[in-house]
């Protein structure tokens, strides 16, 4: 009988982390959980029949730790963990709120990234990076997380170039508009009604499994087949700018 395969997803508490740790689940990897609260993973990974590690992305002690806990062989990487804090202009920017973007989008996937690549190439395996249509132009209030998700971007794009001989996949998925229980009340310090008016009048917008649905897809093509970036919306977002919304 061949090992179980092994898939790791950061941010996996809550939201399309905890959506694609039940989907890799289904498809038959062995999950690890990945997040910063351990109760939640643990929950989970009970659920799953998977791992739970508890992991800052933003710690190196932390995923020097997950790396010790995954092995020598990763099937798949999900980078899931991020975030948005804020929606001030550049003029009342918060400069700690941008810090703390830049850490968990951009040198948190790449610290995982970095330690687990080695675990990942001998498994011949593949990195879903999770993005979003910020990185793909700027809006009022977003600079902070647009540039991080750019910045994130920039980074998936050079991995692939400086892996081209190398037998692991190098992916990205770009989320338009999601609801979740936490992205826009995290976004907005716990304001709840702030958070819903992102999505007043939106008809259908995506939920967690959709986007984690399509997260399991691309990590489950054949070896050979690298699904480079895919955009995934809701039908009512026609792109980042132009959003139908019911009696709007």
């Amino acid at each position: 009988m061949s090992e179980q395969r092994t898939a790791v997803v950061t941010g996996a508490s809550s939201g399309i982390g905890a959506a694609t740790a039940r989907h890799l689940a289904g498809e038959g990897f062995k999950v690890v959980c990945a997040a910063r609260r351990a109760d939640r993973i643990e929950a989970l990974a009970a659920e799953i029949g998977g791992v739970a590690v508890v992991c800052d992305v933003t710690s190196d002690a932390d995923v020097a730790a997950l790396a010790e806990a995954v092995g020598e062989r990763c099937d798949v990487l999900v980078n899931n963990a991020g975030g948005a804090f804020g929606l001030e202009p550049v003029a009342g920017a918060d400069l700690d709120a941008w810090q703390s973007m830049f850490d968990v989008n951009v040198l948190g996937p790449t610290r995982v990234t970095k330690a687990l690549l080695p675990a990942l190439v001998a498994a011949e395996g593949v990195i879903v990076f999770v993005t979003s249509t910020a990185a793909d132009l700027p809006y009022e209030g977003g600079a902070g997380y647009c540039g991080a998700k750019a910045a994130e971007r920039s980074m998936v794009g050079a991995l692939r170039l400086e892996l081209f001989d190398q037998p692991v996949r190098i992916t990205e998925i770009c989320p338009g508009m999601v609801y979740t229980e936490e992205f826009s009340t995290k976004r907005f310090g716990g304001d709840e009604a702030r958070a819903a008016a992102i999505y007043a009048g939106v008809p259908q917008p995506l939920v967690a499994d959709d986007v984690a649905d399509a997260i399991t897809w691309m990590a489950t093509r054949p070896s050979h087949v690298n699904v480079d970036r895919l955009t995934i919306r809701p039908r009512a977002q026609a792109a980042q700018h132009k959003v139908f919304r019911v009696g709007a």
